[in-house]
């Protein structure tokens, strides 16, 4: 399992939190995710088939892409 801490500047509230950990959840190898507003920080662990490339397109393309 890798586990990874990305910072995400467009996360603002409940729903953010919500739309991220139901839309990330959904791909497969992915074991969990932990969104919060208040820090702007998503932690995700995840496994094969998953991986940070799949991952990151996924946040852009749900309008929460992960900070440079």
């Amino acid at each position: 399992m890798t586990t990874i801490t990305y910072n995400i500047p467009n996360i603002s509230c409940g729903h953010c939190v919500h739309t991220i950990q139901t839309e990330v959840a959904d791909l497969a190898g992915v074991e969990s995710v932990k969104a919060d507003a208040a820090s702007k920080k998503v932690v995700i662990v995840f496994d094969a088939p998953a991986d940070e490339a799949q991952i990151k397109a996924l946040m852009a393309g749900i309008n929460y892409p992960v900070a440079a």
